[in-house]
């Protein structure tokens, strides 16, 4: 969703809220505020300043209190020479201490279990693979036996270099994998070293904690008694530790670069997770404006899961298909929990980058099995596999040599297709997996209809081979491709011969077409959604499509864009996918609109040049249609 898409739908519908609530809001203060005859308490130096800062908000809600500043200090790594008759002894020093973390781990994730729940949980899941991760242990060992420095210094080199490896990862979900391994990494050297871990499950009081980055062990030790809000320097929405945060309902906001060093222990601060604002030394007339603010939020909060009990309709009756975006088996619950008919992009990648090796034909089996039989009789579109580029396999660096440019070389398709002993088993495994709910299958990074002939080729041997088995598979399954190269969109009336379906990927279209890097600062801001070439280009992509009776889906993230989606239903892309918690807004929208406005709205906007006014056009559009 674009930065500002969802105030603007939320500044709308707060004009439908009642606002004689000052009464509540009074009572809110003084339940929320420590206070003293309903007034906030006072500073405690009249020389402070209120003072707002920015950052990227990752849990929802607002939380007021004095804050904790977490300093965790970089560990002091010992150097030395071994003797060797010493180093049988120091191998079994490696061997105990990673025993002793795996019993510590184990022990986190059963109390995650019981105080916040399994899929917080499972998180851990991760951090025990690590300590099963033979690369990492036999390059430990190596590096000693060839090197004789104490194990600490071995395994701090190897481990550092998987966790650069990974934080140079563009995907943010990888980046965020370092972490997993940094956690563990400190947490065996505190073991190696005989040092206690410092952890935050035994604040004082109620406090917001500000650190430079919290580890998933320092996540579950939150207490939601005494962690009133997280705020972190680094790290990001896709974090550990703000997981744990949204599952206790705890605001977080990441991304405030050098807040450790502008607060101080005890200073009173507002944290706003809905907006990424922390404000310090808040005054009088900020605190009541922030308790106004926080009754709203509630009462649009209901409005929107209110909304998305109800079918997605527009007003002059036509359905809309809202489906998720996945990455795992275990996040089917989030599909059903926000009403999605089904899964319009299963990311299956995931199931290898989650392993140090490549997972068995019928592991994946199991895994597609599930999700298409939780969802049946929705469809679940699982995407083959998009490795490579940003996302190559720990652990088999011989699949994904070094490039200059991994965005446009040897990933995705390409991968499969020079691979094809892997790709096929993922194809025979998402095809047995077909006979037990409705499942579609998608390619990714297709650029022409020579590929697609090519990967549909090795899908039919995959055919027979299951047929010789005596394998049951749905004969009719249905088979898309995604459109996110400019090749592929200009020559969408050549793949539609042979496709079921289009699913336009448009965070790459876009960085395509706009030839922008979206994770470059500098040019970040050339990325347009509301360009004319990206509007011109889905226009022809839905057009060609339907000309040869294909529908067309969206699974990039304008697809998520309360304030983007009247365009797309517009220019006739046919359903939506997303990430599920941006159903709820994208349903209310539709639901406050005619197709009709949305169809005289690309018309509109496909005569414009300036993708500003175009922008412009989208939040005007919205607001009227959410009027009173």
């Amino acid at each position: 969703m674009g930065e500002d898409s969802f105030c603007y739908i939320e500044h709308a519908c707060l004009n439908r809220i009642d606002q004689s609530i000052k009464e509540r809001v009074i009572v809110w203060r003084r339940q929320t505020f420590p206070t003293a005859n309903g007034a906030p308490m006072a500073q405690d130096s009249q020389d402070n300043i209120e003072v707002t800062l920015k950052g990227i908000p990752a849990s929802e809600g607002i939380a007021y209190g004095r804050v904790f500043v977490f300093i965790q200090s970089e560990i002091e790594v010992p150097h030395y020479q071994v003797d060797a008759e010493k180093r049988i002894d120091e191998v079994a020093r490696f061997d105990q201490a990673l025993l002793l973390t795996r019993q510590q781990i184990a022990k986190i994730q059963n109390e995650v279990e019981k105080n916040i729940g399994p899929e917080e949980a499972r998180i851990f899941d991760a951090h025990l693979m690590v300590l099963e991760d033979q690369a990492l242990i036999t390059e430990t060992i190596r590096e000693f036996e060839n090197t004789g420095l104490n194990v600490e210094t071995c395994f701090n080199k190897i481990s550092q270099r998987y966790i650069k490896a990974f934080a140079e990862i563009d995907d943010e979900y990888l980046r965020e994998r370092a972490s997993d391994i940094r956690d563990v990494a400190q947490r065996v050297l505190h073991n190696l070293l005989g040092q206690a871990d410092t952890s935050l499950s035994k604040l004082a009081d109620q406090r917001i904690v500000v650190a430079n980055d919290i580890s998933p062990s320092d996540s579950a030790g939150l207490d939601r008694s005494t962690a009133l809000a997280v705020v972190t320097d680094s790290g990001s929405k896709t974090s550990h530790a703000v997981i744990v945060a949204r599952s206790m309902k705890v605001p977080a906001i990441v991304g405030m670069r050098d807040l450790t060093t502008r607060v101080r222990n005890g200073e009173w601060a507002i944290i706003d997770g809905y907006e990424g604002i922390v404000i310090l030394n808040p005054t009088e007339s900020t605190l009541f404006r922030y308790g106004k603010i926080q009754e709203q939020k509630k009462t649009l909060e209901t409005q929107l899961l209110d909304a998305n009990r109800k079918p997605a309709v527009t007003l002059d009756g036509v359905p809309v298909s809202l489906m998720a975006n996945i990455e795992k088996v275990d996040e089917v619950g989030l599909v059903n929990d926000y009403n999605a008919e089904g899964v319009g992009l299963f990311r299956t990648e995931y199931l290898y980058l989650d392993s140090s090796r490549i997972p068995s034909e019928s592991e994946q089996t199991l895994a597609y099995k599930q999700v298409a039989t939780a969802l049946a009789p929705n469809p679940v579109i699982i995407r083959t596999l998009d490795l490579g580029g940003d996302k190559p396999m720990s652990g088999n660096p011989h699949l994904f040599p070094k490039e200059n440019n991994p965005f446009m070389g040897f990933r995705a398709i390409r991968f499969c297709l020079e691979h094809t002993d892997i790709f096929k088993d993922q194809l025979r495994a998402i095809l047995a997996a077909s006979a037990h709910g409705t499942i579609k299958l998608m390619y990714p990074m297709i650029s022409g209809a020579e590929e697609m002939a090519r990967a549909n080729a090795v899908l039919e041997e995959c055919k027979e081979e299951l047929r010789a088995r005596g394998t049951a598979f749905d004969e009719e399954m249905v088979v898309g491709t995604m459109i996110e190269i400019p090749s592929a969109a200009v020559t969408a009336d050549i793949l539609a011969e042979n496709c079921g379906f289009f699913s336009i990927g448009t965070n790459d279209l876009i960085q395509y077409l706009l030839a922008i890097d979206r994770v470059n600062d500098r040019i970040a801001h050339l990325y347009e959604p509301t360009h004319p070439a990206v509007l011109r280009t889905i226009k022809h992509i839905v057009d060609e499509a339907h000309r040869k009776n294909i529908p067309v889906g969206i699974c990039g993230e304008m697809g998520g864009d309360p304030l983007l989606v009247p365009l797309l239903l517009g220019l006739g892309v046919d359903s939506l996918s997303m990430t599920p918690p941006l159903i709820p807004a994208v349903r209310f929208l539709i639901r406050a609109m005619t197709m009709a406005d949305a169809r005289q709205l690309a018309v509109e906007a496909l005569k414009m040049t300036d993708p500003k006014k175009i922008h412009a056009l989208c939040v005007e559009f919205c607001r009227e249609r959410m009027k009173v």
